[in-house]
C-alpha cells in the first residue's frame, strides 16, 4: 500500500493535478472493470477506493422514477408507428430496469427517497478480473488523468489572461508560431506578431496572454507580442513604483515594432513619474526596449488639463500653444523648425499622440498659423466690400434694363 500511495503522489506531482483527481480516476477505472466482467449492459456502477487499505466498495446506481416520468407501452407503440423520436420537452424516459427503479420499490430500500433522486444499491466486491477488464481499467485511468491534466492547465492559464509569460519558441508552422510556456504550448498567430521581428526555435521572449480557449484537443493559449498592454505589463515588471501603484500608466498608444507612447502619473508627492519609468541612466526603459527588439518608447507626463496633456503627447517636439476646437479637435502650434518632429515620420508622432489623448490633433507651425489667421481676417474685411461692389453692379444693370424698355 505504501508503493500504491507513493505512486499516486508521484503521478499527481508529475502531471500537476490533485491526488484526489488521481484516486477519482482509479475509482472510475475499477468501476468500468467491474462492469466489464460482472455487470450488465446499461448498468451504472460506482466504486469507492480506500487509499489506506486498498479495498474498494461497489454500488449500482438507479434513478428513482414515477409513472408520469416514463413512456407507457401505448406511447412507445405510437412513437414506433409514427417513426418519431422522444422529444426533450416531453421530459419522459424509456424505462430500463438496470438504470431505473420505480418509487414504490425504491421506498422499500430507502424510505426517505424521492423521485429523480439516485438510489445506491450495494454490490459484492470482486477480486479477480480478466485481461480485457484490466485493459479497460488502464485506458480509463489514462483518459481520466489526461482530462484532469487538461482541466488543470486550462484553469491555470485562464486565470493568467492579461498577464505576461516567458516562453521559448519551439517551432514555426506556416503563419503560426508555437511557444513552450511551461505546461503547454502557446500559439502566437500572425496578426499578433511584430512585423519587424524574426522568430527562430530556441529563442526566449516574453509574451502577453491574450485569451485561453477550451478545445477538443485541449486548452489553446493565444499569445501576443503586438498587444499594447504588453508594454504596460513590461513596465510593471521593471518599475517597482508602477507595480506598487505609486506611479500609474494612464494611457498607452502603440505601433508594434516601431514606436510606443505611454502617459504616466504620480500618485504620491515627491515621486517623478517619468524618472521612475526611465530609471537611472535609462536602465529600466532600455531593458524594455531591448525586450521589444529596439521599439522606441516615449514616456510623457499625464495631466487632467487637456491642453497640457496634448502638448506633452507631442513630445519630443515643443508645443507653443494648444487650441481646443469643436468636435474633439485640437490645434497645436509649434515652431517652424519643430514641425516635422511634431508630425513624425509618415505622421507617426501625431498619430500616436491622437491615440494616446483621444483628441483629433492638427499640427501647424506658429508662423503658418498666424499667416492663415491674418488671411482669414483679411478675407472677412474684404468680403463686405466685394458684396457692396456686387450690389452696385447689379443696381446699375437693372437701371440700364429699365431704360432700354
Amino acid at each position: 500500500m505504501k508503493n500504491f500511495t507513493s505512486a499516486i503522489s508521484q503521478i499527481a506531482e508529475e502531471k500537476g493535478i490533485a491526488a484526489e483527481k488521481v484516486i477519482e480516476s482509479i475509482e472510475t477505472a475499477i468501476a468500468a472493470a467491474y462492469k466489464k466482467d460482472y455487470g450488465e449492459k446499461g448498468q451504472l456502477i460506482k466504486a469507492k477506493l480506500d487509499p489506506k487499505t486498498g479495498k474498494a466498495k461497489f454500488w449500482q446506481i438507479k434513478l428513482v422514477v414515477t409513472e408520469d416520468m416514463i413512456y407507457s407501452e401505448q406511447e412507445l407503440e405510437k412513437l414506433k408507428e409514427e417513426q418519431k423520436e422522444e422529444k426533450e420537452e416531453d421530459r419522459k424516459i424509456r424505462f430500463n430496469p438496470e438504470r431505473h427503479i420505480m418509487l414504490k420499490e425504491a421506498k422499500k430500500k430507502k424510505s426517505s427517497i424521492k423521485p429523480e433522486q439516485e438510489l445506491e444499491l450495494p454490490l459484492q466486491a470482486k477480486k479477480d478480473y480478466g485481461r480485457i477488464a484490466a485493459q479497460t481499467a488502464k485506458q480509463v485511468i489514462l483518459q481520466k488523468i489526461r482530462e484532469a491534466e487538461r482541466e488543470t492547465i486550462f484553469d491555470e492559464y485562464k486565470s493568467k489572461e492579461g498577464e505576461i509569460v516567458s516562453g521559448i519558441i519551439q517551432r514555426v508552422e506556416g503563419r503560426n508560431i508555437f511557444v513552450d510556456i511551461g505546461k503547454t504550448l502557446g500559439i502566437l498567430p500572425k496578426e499578433e506578431q511584430i512585423f519587424a521581428e524574426f522568430y527562430k526555435p530556441g529563442q526566449r521572449l516574453k509574451f502577453y496572454i491574450l485569451k485561453v480557449e477550451d478545445t477538443p484537443k485541449g486548452p489553446a493559449v493565444f499569445l501576443s507580442r503586438a498587444y499594447p498592454k504588453l508594454v504596460s505589463k513590461l513596465f510593471e515588471l521593471e518599475v517597482p513604483e508602477i507595480s506598487q501603484g505609486q506611479v500609474v500608466i494612464k494611457s498607452i498608444a502603440r505601433e508594434p515594432g516601431a514606436r510606443s507612447k505611454i502617459a504616466v502619473e504620480s500618485k504620491e508627492e515627491g515621486i517623478d513619474p517619468i524618472g521612475s519609468a526611465v530609471g537611472q541612466r535609462g536602465t529600466r526603459v532600455m531593458a524594455i526596449i531591448n525586450e521589444l527588439g529596439g521599439e522606441k518608447i516615449d514616456i510623457i507626463e499625464y495631466s487632467d488639463n487637456s491642453e497640457e496633456f496634448i502638448a506633452n503627447s507631442l513630445s519630443p517636439a515643443k508645443v507653443l500653444e494648444v487650441k481646443i476646437m469643436p468636435k474633439g479637435k485640437a490645434l497645436c502650434l509649434v515652431p517652424e523648425d519643430q514641425l516635422s518632429l511634431a508630425i513624425g515620420k509618415e505622421g507617426q508622432n501625431v498619430r500616436l499622440a491622437a491615440k494616446l489623448t483621444g483628441w483629433k490633433i492638427d499640427v501647424r507651425s506658429a508662423e503658418g498659423g498666424e499667416e492663415k489667421k491674418e488671411e482669414e481676417e483679411k478675407g472677412k474685411k474684404e468680403k463686405p466690400k466685394e458684396e457692396k461692389k456686387e450690389k452696385k453692379t447689379k443696381a446699375k444693370k437693372e437701371k440700364v434694363e429699365k431704360k432700354s424698355k
